[in-house]
């Protein structure tokens, strides 16, 4: 019972919001591998170099306010990017062809999550005028397969 006890209380929570704050959601334990996005979708719709990012079981997530402010879009085949229809903040991805993940953009976060990013995949389609100078692991397309990218802290 105190192994339980000690474990909730070092569960790491996290909380996001839109920019308007209409929207709100939280995030209880462990964020998968962080990565930066290089594709050419990711700083489409975060209007930026990269997107930063990582995934999450979808138990893990909670809406706290605002559910009905969310919309969402296709962005490919499997993946609906949601946002804020007030104040068009990107909110997160669900990926119909693996429903029980989310993968959540880091720059919502009211918090520094416990991990780090580990690297940057998509590189061969990043931003010309951006240079890579942190000495992270770059990956020409995924950082082995979009498998790694998705993977949860209860994956690994």
């Amino acid at each position: 019972m105190l192994k339980l006890l000690s474990s909730l209380k070092s569960m790491q929570l996290l909380t996001g919001r839109c920019l308007c704050e209409g929207v709100a959601y939280e995030i209880r334990g462990e964020l998968g591998p962080i990565f930066n996005c290089h594709c050419s979708k990711c700083r489409r719709w975060h209007g930026a170099a990269f997107r930063t990012r990582a995934t999450i079981n979808a138990n893990q997530f909670t809406w706290l306010k605002g559910r009905e402010l969310v919309a969402g879009y296709h962005s490919s085949e499997f993946v609906v990017k949601h946002f804020c229809k007030v104040c068009g903040s990107n909110l997160i991805s669900t990926y119909e062809n693996d429903p029980y993940k989310i993968g959540v953009p880091l720059g919502g976060l009211d918090q520094s999550p416990n991990n780090k990013p580990e690297g940057h995949f998509w590189v061969g389609s990043k931003s010309p005028w951006y240079a890579i100078t942190d000495g992270l692991p770059q990956y020409e397309t995924w950082p082995g397969s979009h498998e790694k990218v998705r993977e949860t802290r209860g994956d690994t």
